[in-house]
């Protein structure tokens, strides 16, 4: 309530979204220690780009998942594996924007990693934050107590979702497309592993930090697989009719890079639809399952298809 007025539930959430995002980027503050003996310009690098801002939806999802299945007692022991994905897609932007890739000059309307620290550094504050993602989800257990059989799930899950059977899969085969796409089908298989992948690495690491059953986990991979999906396309769209000072880098970039997209292949409309039919197929999913907190990751579903960067 803000001076007697009563908030409405968007405005709720926008809240609850607001929180969480400063909660995770104080804990990103304190996840490279002090007193770590390593070159500083290594440490700049890599706190620049984790630093640098953005939406933090991945970590949001790690937290809203361990509430979902075991309410909030669970949300602080979950903060680590945050923390990592966080990493994990921070390092995946960085090599990302290397001349040898996108060749971007900005992100989230700063400069790029390698623009301001060179590409070997860029390329190494890359590789130093992919592999403290590891570290980062031991702290579950050494920490908070996660049994480790559940942390070591996580770390299989990690592994695989963020490598070549999935996220770099994902970006080898967008890259590999950008001499001709062919297919819709090809398309999906890009955005489902190059994007997807990582929304449903944080959904299934938040539900076994509370100790998801199998159907819950499940349940949660279907809702992580949807929404992936309908974040990417909601993405093509805005790169079409985005705004550039919300978006913190240019629009038509994918036309421009000769990259097909959903609206390329079935026109902005029908991609407006096909985000809202993914959404409602996420939120079925989570509906169909017993959880005890399940409010933040609809209102999630709901917000991601209607965000505007």
């Amino acid at each position: 309530m803000i001076r007697g007025i009563p908030l409405n539930k968007t405005e709720i959430f926008a809240a609850y979204l607001e929180k969480t995002r400063v909660q995770i980027e104080s804990e990103l503050k304190k996840s490279l220690p002090t007193e770590w003996d390593m070159p500083e310009s290594l440490r700049e690098s890599m706190m620049y780009s984790l630093l640098a801002g953005g939406k933090r939806i991945r970590p949001i999802l790690v937290l809203a998942a361990a509430e979902a299945v075991g309410g909030i007692a669970y949300i602080q022991a979950a903060m680590p594996v945050a923390c990592a994905i966080e990493m994990i897609h921070t390092y995946s932007l960085i090599h990302d924007d290397l001349p040898p890739m996108d060749n971007d000059d900005y992100r989230r309307g700063k400069l790029t990693n390698h623009k301001v620290y060179g590409e070997a550094m860029a390329i190494l504050a890359g590789d130093a934050l992919l592999t403290h993602a590891f570290q980062q989800v031991v702290q579950s257990s050494r920490q908070y107590h996660v049994p480790a059989e559940q942390v070591l799930a996580i770390m299989d899950d990690l592994s695989t979702l963020a490598g070549a059977k999935g996220m770099v899969g994902g970006q080898a085969a967008d890259m590999i497309g950008e001499q001709g796409i062919t297919s819709l089908e090809q398309l999906q298989y890009i955005h489902l592993h190059k994007t997807g992948d990582l929304i449903v690495f944080s959904l299934k690491a938040g539900g076994r930090v509370a100790g998801a059953t199998e159907q819950q986990l499940a349940a949660l991979e279907t809702f992580g697989r949807q929404i992936g999906l309908a974040f990417q396309i909601q993405d093509d769209v805005l790169d079409v009719i985005g705004d550039e000072q919300k978006l913190g880098k240019k629009t038509n970039s994918d036309v421009v890079m000769n990259k097909v997209t959903y609206p390329y292949f079935i026109g902005v409309e029908a991609s407006q639809q096909e985000i809202e039919r993914l959404t409602q197929e996420a939120k079925e999913a989570i509906n169909s399952v017993d959880l005890k907190n399940p409010e933040q990751l609809i209102g999630i579903a709901d917000y991601l298809m209607k965000r505007d960067h």
